[in-house]
């Protein structure tokens, strides 16, 4: 998966978590960074689901998963899933102290109630 239409491998991710629920107060399961544009969002578990609302919105159409010792990327156009592809701009996954699900802090106690 090399010279793919969507990724660009020099775009940082845009932050430690998901920027919808950063901005709103909000958790998540997982985190899937774009592969374009490297906006991290929620994965389609998560109450927001957020990186498939930033597809919807943007059209990028490739994420990578953005937890720790994980490298495989999901097309939204296909849905196909790829064990692995090029490397993207460092990091590669949230710190490793940040929890899953997270942020620390911000998780209501019954979030296994509410996975999608």
């Amino acid at each position: 998966m090399t010279d793919v239409k969507g990724i660009d491998p020099s775009v940082p991710p845009s932050g430690d978590g998901c920027v919808e629920c950063d901005a709103a107060g909000g958790w998540w399961f997982h985190l899937r960074r774009c592969a374009q544009c490297g906006h991290v969002g929620c994965c389609d578990s998560s109450p927001g689901q957020h990186a498939t609302g930033h597809f919807r919105d943007s059209g990028h159409p490739l994420v990578q998963s953005f937890e720790p010792g994980e490298e495989w990327f999901w097309n939204f156009e296909t849905s196909e899933l790829y064990e692995s592809g090029p490397a993207l701009a460092p990091p590669a996954a949230h710190p490793a102290d940040q929890p899953t699900p997270g942020p620390a802090g911000r998780v209501p106690a019954n979030w296994a109630d509410t996975l999608r």
